[in-house]
């Protein structure tokens, strides 16, 4: 991406200022770079771990599965999940605030003893599914702001300051050698017309 800018002051001035600007904002960026990494690491590590904990439940009660036949679909569902928004590093995302349970009447005394128990068990291992998938989510939206902080990072390090640098450089250099340059025609011109008044004193 090449810098635009013309040869004068304004131009000058006008990139000097661009240039400020990058340079303050680099390192509040690479402190907003560092943050969302680690808090896709965290939010990436907490998923994993809710995913393992909802494998391992699956599994301990692997070995009562036969009694799920018995047990009623549709007893307990799921009526509304509270999701409230929530800020890391500037950026909104999503965090589980309650899980809003619908469960059926039924007999407990017409009903095996362990119904209940498998309400109980039910409610825990969707929670943990629940729970896992906001995380994931959480994941992603803070990935992608970290690529997108990443890119600007990059762009402003490698690509914009040093091109405002050389523009800078470009710039002061053509005014001083057109500084240079007045003062030399101006000598000229000074030394042509003490040359003329002397020719005709003679």
């Amino acid at each position: 991406m090449a810098i635009k800018f013309q040869y004068n002051k304004t131009s000058l001035n006008e990139i000097t200022k661009q240039l400020k600007v990058r340079t303050r904002a680099l390192p509040t960026l690479k402190n907003k770079e560092s943050a969302l990494r680690l808090e896709v690491r965290k939010a990436k590590s907490r998923s994993d771990e809710l995913e393992r904990q909802l494998e391992a439940s699956i599994k301990e009660y692997d070995g009562i599965a036969a009694l799920w036949n018995e047990f009623e679909p549709g007893l307990i569902s799921v009526k509304d999940i509270e999701v409230d928004t929530v800020k890391i590093a500037g950026v909104k995302i999503p965090e589980l605030k309650g899980i809003d349970w619908e469960i059926r009447d039924f007999n407990a005394f017409s009903k095996p003893a362990w119904f209940a128990d498998g309400v109980r068990i039910l409610k825990k291992m969707a929670a943990l599914g629940i729970e896992s998938e906001i995380f994931a989510a959480r994941s992603k939206i803070l990935d992608f702001q970290r690529k997108k902080t990443t890119q600007k990072v990059n762009l402003y390090e490698k690509v914009q300051i040093p091109g405002y640098q050389e523009a800078i450089l470009k710039i002061k250099r053509f005014m001083e050698d057109e500084e240079n340059l007045s003062k030399a025609a101006q000598k000229i011109v000074k030394t042509r017309h003490e040359t003329e008044e002397e020719e005709s004193h003679d």
